[in-house]
């Protein structure tokens, strides 16, 4: 065997990709200083195409398939070379194989919450996140704009950037789709198709495209989740009024299992106004306007040295006309900044009306 023909059988004459790996989009083959014959075989499997790429040109872009490498398969190539058929001459070109599957493992976040306007809540904080795939659609552009000489094209060198870029398009699409916070959930999935068509067509210059965008979660602050249940809380309830009732029945019960000076002023305060709500109810004609509940008594007083409450106005009155409520006797109530003698409280002087002042001093 001549020297000539020793190294002809060094040359590579098979050219293929198995793919090992799940996140590999372009990998070169590795020429290992030996060069392609002419004639070699090059085999394209599905979900691949091989871009032909001599001295930094691409020159060939093959489909799936088992293809022979002759001036007559590359056109583009014999043209940029002036080579005539038969030349027997082997190539020192690069074959770069792209992986055209999806790839599904692409996960987004805000890491910021987008500000949108909502008709109901004002300027609402909202934060999401979700998952999309991505695939190559053109392999020329892409090893144009993103790989360049790179050996092994992965995707954690191009999610950071797409994130960056859902991110982007993702504020805009929540603050012009015009849909209220309360129904984003139900609009999740139209907002994912929207979506996918405007990043796959800003990204068709990079050869990529976003065949699928899907959006997991949209949440609000604390705040307003609060807001939400708290009307949720009032839809379960319904009829407000019934409602009322309810805790005042209840109230009474707690008043009457805690005996003592403040409890059985209490549970006579809230007796009285139940016993006025009923008499009102059974007054008023079916159909009427039903008047809101009488107020609970919030006043506070020293009654013989120790504090009692709450008292409303009415029953400060009848401790005032016992002789226990004097104009010296301390009281207080939510607002107040101390305890202060009732005789200088303006708002109790109705109840010292029917109480006569004391005697001036006898001489």
């Amino acid at each position: 065997m001549g020297l000539w023909d020793k190294l002809k059988g060094e040359l590579v004459d098979i050219v293929e990709w198995l793919d090992d790996s799940r996140d590999t989009i372009v990998w070169r083959f590795p020429r290992y200083e030996n060069e392609i014959k002419m004639g070699a075989k090059l085999v394209v499997r599905e979900s691949q195409v091989a871009v032909f790429v001599d001295e930094g040109r691409i020159a060939d872009v093959f489909a799936p398939g088992t293809h022979t490498l002759t001036t007559q398969n590359l056109p583009i190539l014999s043209t940029l070379k002036g080579w005539k058929y038969g030349f027997e001459s082997p190539w020192k070109a690069e074959v770069y194989f792209v992986n055209t599957r999806q790839f599904t493992d692409m996960k987004w976040g805000t890491q910021n919450p987008v500000i949108v306007r909502d008709a109901e809540f004002g300027a609402v904080r909202l934060r999401a996140f979700g998952s999309f795939a991505m695939r190559v659609s053109d392999p020329a552009r892409l090893l144009t704009e993103l790989v360049g000489t790179d050996p092994q094209f992965r995707t954690a060198e191009v999610q950071e950037y797409l994130r960056q870029l859902v991110v982007s398009h993702l504020g805009s699409a929540l603050a012009t789709a015009g849909v209220p916070v309360l129904d984003l959930a139900a609009k999740q999935q139209s907002l994912g198709v929207t979506l996918s068509g405007v990043l796959t067509e800003e990204l068709a210059s990079s050869g990529i495209a976003i065949p699928r965008f899907i959006i997991e979660n949209i949440s609000v602050p604390p705040e307003v989740e609060q807001a939400l249940d708290k009307r949720v809380s009032m839809g379960v309830v319904g009829n407000l009024d019934a409602y009322t009732k309810f805790q005042t029945a209840n109230a009474i019960e707690d008043a009457a299992n805690n005996p003592g000076g403040a409890g059985d002023a209490f549970g006579i305060g809230i007796g009285m106004a139940a016993g006025q709500r009923a008499t009102q109810a059974m007054s008023t004609p079916p159909g009427a306007a039903t008047p809101p509940p009488l107020p609970v008594g919030e006043w506070f007083a020293a009654l013989d040295g120790r504090q009692q409450g709450p008292f409303d106005v009415a029953t400060l009155a009848g401790h005032a006309t016992s002789g226990t409520l004097t104009r010296e006797t301390l009281v207080w109530r939510n607002g107040m900044a101390g305890w202060t003698a009732a005789g200088q409280v303006a708002e109790l002087n109705s109840v010292f009306a029917a109480v006569p002042p004391p005697l001036p001093p006898q001489g």
